[in-house]
């Protein structure tokens, strides 16, 4: 479980990481606007992501969306009840925009998803690339398939990951850098500006 710092808000997973991952998770927040967000997310062998389904609900919307990787590609379905639009408008913030990608060809590169608010995903690509034990300065640099939350607009995003020393990997986009603390296992302790787990 892990608590927001970022904003009033918790997300807890329950997960199976025996042959890859199954986790399905559970998460709250109070900005931009209150939702509960439901996730399930599916990692191969390899630790790359088979699949990701998420529902996000606020007060009059609902919106869902299933991501799934087979063969190299990306397949996106989204659904949407109500109007999270409004809401957002009616609580001083912009629109959000349709769920999910008009362009899935744009995530073709991506192996790993990047769930908005969830610090979970982190440990994808530090299993997969085995970063735990690697050398300081170990870096790769990846294309994500990037979830925004609560609007499940999905988008490509650079991400750079560099192992800092045995518990600390440094997550970077852009200008953005955080020095995640893991455990012996990749899961993220401390997310700075984000989380930290309980």
């Amino acid at each position: 479980m892990w608590e927001r710092t970022d904003t009033s808000g918790t997300d807890l997973a329950v997960l199976d990481d025996r042959r890859g991952l199954y986790a399905r998770g559970y998460a709250t927040a109070r900005d931009p606007i209150p939702y509960v967000c439901r996730y399930e997310l599916v990692a191969d062998e390899s630790w790359a992501t088979a699949h990701l389904d998420v529902s996000v609900e606020g007060a009059g919307w609902l919106r869902t969306l299933r991501l799934e990787r087979a063969v190299g590609r990306w397949r996106v379905t989204t659904g949407e009840q109500g109007d999270l639009d409004r809401a957002l408008v009616d609580g001083g913030h912009g629109p959000a925009g349709l769920p999910g990608t008009e362009e899935p060809e744009r995530l073709h590169d991506a192996i790993d998803i990047d769930l908005a608010g969830a610090p979970l995903p982190n440990t994808l690509p530090i299993r997969r690339l085995g970063l735990l034990g690697a050398p300081p300065g170990t870096a790769h640099r990846l294309t994500m398939a990037w979830v925004l939350v609560p609007s499940l607009i999905v988008m490509p995003s650079e991400q750079v990951y560099t192992v800092v020393d045995e518990q600390t990997v440094r997550f970077a986009i852009d200008d953005f850098r955080a020095d995640l603390t893991v455990d012996k296992e990749g899961y993220v302790v401390t997310y700075p500006g984000l989380a930290k787990r309980r």
